[in-house]
């Protein structure tokens, strides 16, 4: 339902955006909040650069940034500036090419793991993109799934999957070795109606988005657990507030166990202490007339700036704290 949803946007946002071409693009600019909005690039196309609903970010140890180009069914990589650099993939089942890859994580030795959602796999790579391995197939079994939509890596090299429609979360060694599951279908604490995004801090806390159902069931929430499944608490609910959610996409978080949560529908970036307390808001950019700004994919350096993957625009853009 979410992807149709976003498709369906998209492609209003690809029809404004040719009615228009003849037209001057103009900025409609927002509060940022303790933020100010440093770059912004790319543009709706499939050129190097050029994204067609770019779904996550993360960045590297070297500081480079990679790019889910989700319907391109690609990887771009790109310096801190935003300076492109490669890319790998194309669309197809063998090994190394992607059916809508949705979100990547990268471990501390500059593996990238890559969520392939529509594949029913995670593929794993170098930093330069050369293939390593994957693992999963369609199904309800241990290791297998059904649109795995999340993935985060911890410190030991653990790989965990947000597996959004069997409502689970699934952990796997550093090589796809199954290690364990937890979740199932409901809204109580550590049950999942809809899991797409799962980050996991320093200290080894799993934190999950708990979104929009496939039939319309209503959680929006970010659910907390330990490294081995064992709830820890939750936040949030349906709403427009500070603290409330409106199909929230993604969640990330920094060094200082500062939570960031893609709030999509609410066109807006929220953070919150590790334990929930709200703190901040950032609007990501309008930046065309006809475009919206739902941020579905975040990444977080280490000073505390950070990159919005703008899925309705096709652009990435970079806000760092005000001084």
């Amino acid at each position: 339902m979410r992807r149709i949803f976003l498709l369906l946007a998209f492609c209003f946002a690809l029809i404004a955006a040719l009615s228009a071409c003849a037209k001057k693009s103009f900025i409609v600019v927002p509060k940022f909040g303790p933020y100010t909005l440093v770059r912004s690039w790319g543009a709706i196309g499939t050129g190097d650069g050029q994204f067609q609903g770019p779904t996550d970010v993360a960045i590297g140890p070297s500081g480079r940034l990679y790019v889910a180009d989700t319907w391109n069914h690609r990887i771009q990589v790109f310096d801190e500036a935003g300076r492109y650099l490669f890319q790998w993939g194309d669309s197809g089942s063998a090994s190394g090419q992607f059916r809508s890859p949705v979100q990547l994580a990268i471990d501390s030795d500059g593996k990238v793991y890559v969520a392939d959602a529509d594949n029913q796999r995670v593929e794993k790579f170098a930093s330069d993109g050369t293939y390593l391995t994957q693992w999963g197939s369609f199904g309800s079994g241990d290791g297998q799934f059904r649109e795995p939509d999340g993935i985060a890596v911890d410190a030991s090299g653990n790989v965990y999957v947000a597996d959004t429609q069997n409502r689970r979360l699934q952990k796997f060694g550093p090589d796809g070795a199954y290690l364990s599951q937890w979740g199932g279908l409901g809204r109580g604490d550590g049950s999942f109606e809809w899991p797409c995004s799962v980050a996991v801090d320093d200290s080894g806390y799993v934190y999950v988005v708990d979104g929009e159902g496939l039939f319309g069931e209503i959680v929006d929430r970010v659910q907390k657990f330990t490294s081995d499944g064992a709830f820890v608490s939750t936040w949030g609910r349906y709403g427009h507030g500070p603290g409330q959610f409106y199909d929230p996409m993604d969640v990330a978080v920094d060094s200082h166990g500062t939570v960031y949560v893609g709030d999509s529908m609410n066109e807006r970036v929220q953070t919150f202490t590790r334990t929930g307390a709200y703190l901040t808001t950032c609007l990501p950019l309008r930046e065309r007339e006809g475009y919206g700004a739902l941020p579905t994919g975040i990444a977080v350096r280490p000073d505390g700036a950070f990159y919005v993957a703008v899925r309705s625009n096709g652009r990435i853009q970079e806000f760092a704290p005000r001084e």
